[in-house]
């Protein structure tokens, strides 16, 4: 992100926020809640919380900018709980670099400590301005993020692969957070709905083009720069938009033959990757991001023009063209 250098970002007053929400009287909860903080992460969500508010105004200066932070904190709370229950349902290793909680202290922590975060986060939400309006929405979307990843996992055992399924599932599982923490803000501003709703159009259309990009990578990235081997998706049998695409072409009997034996085969994964190039389904999936960006971006001309604004449209922007 370019010219931000006058815009507030999750930074150090943010982290110890964090720490703060976080202290507990329980030793595990404390390291689990300490390894979220110096892990650190991208911040993305939050990153789109405190630019929302600035689109809308507020700075340092204002009077409820506190509460713009402890809104940024709640947002990564429920983001870090989802992920704690996560790395316990797919088995995973590591998280940011640094072994899965439930890895060094057990499932029962693990799923505990990311249920103290979502009971914290509460607390945080009924403090603010807002705090009815703002309880009902992370409630709305913890339920979205809930059924996203159970659809996900329904859709693969019934192999019942289709556009309206997979777009609930990438809604669920990551659109409909990075929407709340686009609108959230206006909640604690008082904002008119107007702008309300064109930060949650916002945040909807990043995100499900942030998602699809992901998905894309992970068919079709390069492993060097990714970091890690490509085709997991295909290896949980999960159909995504390129997929899909080849789904409803002369492939689809291969393709779903591929799919049901989880791309075990040697070479499974190279020859999907090959079919998606040959049939434009890999281009067709970018010219897809592209018009979500255009959504997510176009929805912001309800606002005023500020450099806050400009920040969020090059975020949806960068998906159009990001590489890991």
């Amino acid at each position: 992100m370019t010219g931000v250098a006058s815009l507030i970002l999750p930074g150090a007053a943010f982290e110890v926020r964090l720490r703060e929400v976080l202290r507990s009287r329980v030793e595990f909860i404390e390291l689990i809640g300490e390894d979220l903080v110096t892990a650190g992460g991208k911040r993305a969500r939050p990153t789109v919380t405190y630019l929302a508010a600035q689109t809308l105004g507020a700075d340092a200066r204002h009077p409820l900018w506190p509460g713009v932070t402890d809104l940024a904190a709640c947002v990564e709370l429920l983001h870090s709980a989802s992920l704690l229950h996560d790395d316990l349902i797919d088995d995973a290793d590591t998280r940011r670099g640094q072994q899965a909680a439930f890895r060094r202290f057990g499932n029962v922590v693990s799923v505990m400590s990311g249920d103290f975060m979502l009971s914290r986060l509460l607390v945080l939400l009924a403090g603010l301005p807002g705090g009815a309006a703002l309880v009902r929405s992370f409630g709305e979307t913890a339920s979205l993020v809930c059924e996203g990843e159970v659809l996900q996992f329904q859709v693969a055992a019934y192999a019942d692969y289709n556009l309206a399924n997979y777009l609930d599932v990438i809604y669920g599982k990551t659109a409909a957070l990075v929407e709340l923490a686009a609108f959230s803000p206006a909640l604690v501003l008082g904002a008119p709905d107007e702008q309300r709703e064109a930060l949650a159009t916002f945040g909807r259309e990043y995100g499900l083009a942030f998602q699809m990009r992901d998905d894309l990578l992970d068919l079709a990235g390069d492993e060097e720069t990714l970091g890690k081997p490509v085709g997991g998706d295909l290896r949980e049998g999960k159909a995504t938009l390129p997929v899909l695409l080849l789904l409803g072409g002369p492939q689809q009997a291969e393709v779903r033959e591929l799919l049901a034996r989880r791309a075990a085969a040697p070479g499974d994964v190279a020859r999907v990757r090959d079919l998606a190039l040959a049939a434009g389904a890999v281009d067709a999936t970018r010219e897809e991001i592209g018009r979500r960006v255009s959504l997510a971006v176009g929805a912001l001309e309800a606002l005023p023009p500020s450099e806050a604004r400009d920040a969020l449209a090059a975020l949806a922007r960068h998906e159009t063209e990001r590489a890991r």
